[in-house]
């Protein structure tokens, strides 16, 4: 594990997520990038990596409702309740997105999306998970890369509205 440089281009952040993060007057937390030989793309590969919980992941996960891409951010031991999303937004169909669909929405690939810096603007849904803990850890462009945040805070930054999506315990 290694701790990521002071300026954008050694943090090994997304140079897209890395110029977003100056752009919000982040800047700060290029040093706080972590990157890891190993890919994190999964929210269990990620917490084993960093040495934390699995609640303290923050995936962001591309969703369709009727065909227009939503983001949702979900703590990692969580799953998203699609008839929950659907209800929130008062679509009549919620899938989970495409690969493609993924990538040309946020400009990042599964496993690596980040929870703001993406190529198009999107409405984003943030599940009150989050806010169980003081920090939490979200990918930072890359499949390899994560950075810490208040989890108030990283929901500020990407236009998050709080809700309850995630799926109940039988």
């Amino acid at each position: 594990m290694t701790t990521a440089a002071t300026d954008a281009e050694g943090s090994g952040a997304h140079p897209r997520f890395a110029a977003a993060l100056d752009e919000l007057g982040l800047g700060d937390l290029h040093s706080r990038i972590r990157r890891f030989p190993d890919a994190t793309r999964t929210a269990a590969e990620a917490a084993a990596a960093i040495g934390c919980e699995l609640s303290q992941i923050c995936k962001s996960l591309i969703f369709a409702a009727d065909d227009v891409p939503v983001l949702v951010l979900m703590d990692g031991a969580s799953r998203v309740d699609v008839k929950r999303v659907r209800a929130e937004l008062g679509a009549a169909t919620v899938t989970r997105a495409k690969a493609e669909v993924v990538r040309e929405t946020t400009g990042y690939a599964i496993g690596g999306v980040p929870p703001f810096g993406h190529r198009t603007r999107t409405r984003v849904l943030a599940d009150r998970s989050l806010l169980g803990h003081d920090l939490v850890w979200a990918a930072a462009g890359t499949p390899h890369t994560v950075f810490p945040m208040a989890p108030d805070a990283l929901i500020a930054r990407a236009g998050g509205t709080l809700v309850d999506v995630r799926e109940r315990a039988s």
